[in-house]
């Protein structure tokens, strides 16, 4: 199941369980594959929040009564973060030799982070996978002219590339570390990424983005420093929640 999730423009008909989704609450599209769509005639299925597969995670029904047709989007999503994990948060499109291009963000994307700035601690919540496509979609909402999601595996110890060319040309590597609380990242692991900017000298910074914290000592250590700022950043997880925060406010802004 491939989910999209949305924002009800009209009244729809749930192929899960029959019941109404209505305009202005969250749906989800259940999109098959292009090859199942031409192959085995698969059809795009609209299901309510109640029929997505989350293991029991919602306690009460979405009210079906006509006083629901004044829901605001806002209002409901407070009650579905779990979901909100599964879904799509950023639109992939040309495939290229490092990974696929970031072409932008879906809402999804923003209300995870509404939910990162409602609860500081919702960022240990999200996969390693998840939180490196959250981190790839914020430099896309930040202007930079050309975002990489590199593969799951094979990476080479980059998973965001973003990039912009022209006059003072700049390319930056992230690598995202999803650690939970306690679990700090060690001196090895950035002595691991100097490695990768010494192997690609078309690099102009490579950053470590993580949840938690960097070991005691990294950022006075005498060769580390060397690196820092120019070269190397150390992003820790209060920094990294501040900085998608401001995107998604400024973003919030623009809209």
């Amino acid at each position: 199941m491939y989910l999209r999730m949305s924002r009800a423009r009209q009244s729809y008909t749930c192929a899960g369980c029959g019941g109404p989704i209505l305009r202005g609450a969250l749906y989800f599209r259940d999109e098959p594959h292009p090859m199942a769509r031409r192959h085995r005639a698969a059809v795009v299925r609209l299901l309510c929040g109640r029929c997505v597969p989350t293991g029991g995670l919602h306690e009460s029904p979405t009210p079906p009564d006509s006083e629901q047709l004044g829901l605001l989007f806002d209002s409901t999503v407070i009650s579905l973060p779990p979901i909100l994990l599964q879904a799509a948060v950023i639109e992939l499109g040309t495939r290229v030799d490092e990974g696929q291009i970031v072409v932008g963000v879906t809402i999804p994307w923003f209300e995870i982070i509404r939910e990162v700035a409602r609860d500081p601690d919702f960022l240990f919540k999200v996969p390693w996978r998840k939180l490196e496509e959250l981190v790839a979609g914020a430099y896309e909402r930040e202007g930079w002219k050309r975002v990489t999601l590199t593969p799951r595996t094979g990476d080479r110890g980059r998973d965001v590339i973003v990039e912009k060319p022209g006059v003072c040309a700049i390319r930056v590597i992230d690598q995202v570390k999803a650690y939970s609380p306690g679990h700090r990242v060690c001196a090895d692991d950035i002595r691991a990424l100097l490695g990768v900017l010494t192997a690609d000298a078309n690099v102009s910074k490579g950053i470590v983005t993580t949840t938690t914290e960097f070991a005691p000592g990294i950022r006075t250590d005498q060769v580390l420093n060397r690196f820092m700022p120019y070269r190397l950043e150390l992003k820790e997880g209060p920094e990294l929640r501040a900085w998608l925060v401001s995107i998604w406010q400024k973003a919030k802004r623009a809209r």
